[in-house]
């Protein structure tokens, strides 16, 4: 590893919430963190139709002890998402954190990882190679937690941080990962749970992200596994369902989408003969009955009939009953 590499892995930078585009979407969260502290780089604007923006962002969260289902879901979305260069955001953790960080960087992506640690603490300590590698990628590690150093020792406290009798700055870890979450769900345009048990840190995350009005996804799993329970109950309370990363996708580029589906459902429109084509355009415009259709397309009911059974074969459209039909 270059001396120049390594520098900048330790290098601790310090700004507030405004001083830059990627995270000044966290001046009206509940608690806005005074400070970030941050290793690495920020993700800059990118140019989108003639105009700058902040890029498309989404946090990928979990439990830390998931399934190999679990870890094929997270991966598989964190890498998908990164060829689409949507940034993944995580919280370096055991299990779907690390696997989403991990899918994301195996897609040539950039990821940022929150630490609910002060910045010079990365934990788990197993995961400071996987910290390198997200600064080695253009990625950031992030805190609102100050460096414990004598250079820090005057600096604004966050939440849940405190001065014990000794004068000595601590903090209390399981509130301050709490804490964290709210900067993950901030930073990000959606929120993914992909596994998580029924009291599942992940979930304070979602409860977050609805607060603060993102969209939050719940991947469904199986009802007798404990660390579906949570994702099964985010969805019965109306989060989204996380089937592909399409679902993704298509919410967070909704204009591309929609030119994609226009395209498709054109090509989709184009049978094999003339005919066909314009049984299937007939359909496509809300017409149902036979008869209709045969009055609109001009067709005989004997060139209408044979049309149909082929296009029932093929699948292209399925029987109502009593000559009435649909698109497939």
């Amino acid at each position: 590893m270059s001396t120049l590499f390594t520098n900048f892995f330790n290098k601790i930078n310090q700004i507030s919430p405004l001083e830059h585009d990627f995270t000044e979407v966290l001046e009206p969260i509940a608690l806005k963190p005074k400070t970030l502290y941050f290793r690495g780089k920020l993700p800059e604007n990118v140019a989108k139709n003639g105009k700058q923006g902040r890029p498309k962002t989404v946090a990928i969260v979990g439990s830390r002890h998931n399934t190999k289902y679990g870890e094929e879901v997270a991966f598989r979305l964190a890498r998908e998402l990164a060829r689409h260069k949507v940034i993944v955001i995580s919280g370096l953790a055991y299990g779907i954190d690390s696997i989403a960080h991990k899918g994301c960087l195996a897609g040539d992506g950039v990821t940022i990882a929150v630490l609910g640690t002060p910045i010079n603490r990365i934990y788990p300590t197993a995961h400071h190679s996987l910290a390198r590698e997200i600064i080695k990628k253009d990625g950031a590690i992030i805190s609102e937690y100050a460096p414990r150093t004598e250079e820090y020792k005057n600096a604004p406290l966050a939440p849940g941080e405190y001065f014990t009798e000794e004068g000595k700055r601590t903090q209390d870890p399981k509130g301050s990962f709490l804490y964290r979450n709210r900067l993950i769900s901030g930073l990000s345009d959606i929120v993914v749970v992909v596994e998580a048990a029924e009291q599942s840190g992940s979930l304070n995350t979602a409860t977050h992200a609805l607060n603060q009005g993102k969209y939050v996804f719940a991947v469904p799993g199986n009802i007798t596994n404990p660390y579906s329970q949570g994702c099964n109950k985010l969805i019965k309370q109306g989060a989204l369902p996380y089937t592909e990363p399409k679902d993704v996708l298509e919410l967070l580029f909704p204009e591309e989408y929609t030119k994609k589906y226009k395209k498709q459902r054109q090509q989709n429109l184009i049978g094999d003969t003339d005919v066909e084509t314009l049984i299937l355009v007939a359909l496509s415009q809300g017409l149902r009955s036979g008869e209709d259709i045969m009055a609109a397309a001009k067709l005989p009911p004997e060139v209408f009939n044979q049309a149909t059974t082929l296009l029932e074969i093929k699948g292209r459209i399925r029987s109502l009953g009593s000559n009435h039909w649909s698109l497939s």
